[in-house]
């Protein structure tokens, strides 16, 4: 997943967990479709209430590959304004940063992206302080 995906999750994290979006078949689809492991989704459904499922969801999302949001955004079939919300938080990412410019949140550190020869080189920025 994207940096860029990775922060819309975080930033909208509350009002994701109380939308209870691992009710009905987000956690299905996800699972169909090669997000979630059994585990995962047995891991999920374990949990007590459907806010500690969303918020493990929330957890386990970000580390399962490359197209795992985009299968989020299908997933929510049940929930169109949360896939709104979800869409036009990204959208608004995308526009946020100057061009060629990424958020590495495991770094905690601005980093750009200059393509060379089809490959794109990452420079460090700067680092971000708390």
């Amino acid at each position: 997943m994207e940096a860029r995906d990775k922060q819309v999750l975080r930033s909208l994290r509350l009002e994701l967990g109380a939308e209870v979006l691992v009710e009905g078949l987000v956690l299905q689809y996800l699972y169909q479709e090669g997000v979630l492991t059994e585990n995962h989704v047995q891991e999920i459904n374990a949990q007590t209430t459907g806010l500690r499922k969303t918020m493990l969801l929330l957890d386990i999302l970000p580390s399962r590959g490359p197209k795992a949001f985009d299968t989020f955004l299908d997933s929510l079939q049940e929930f169109p304004w949360v896939r709104e919300k979800l869409k036009k938080a990204r959208e608004e990412a995308m526009t946020s940063l100057p061009a060629g410019l990424a958020f590495d949140i495991r770094e905690g550190s601005f980093t750009r992206s200059t393509p060379v020869g089809g490959v794109h080189l990452f420079i460090r920025q700067g680092i971000l302080s708390t």
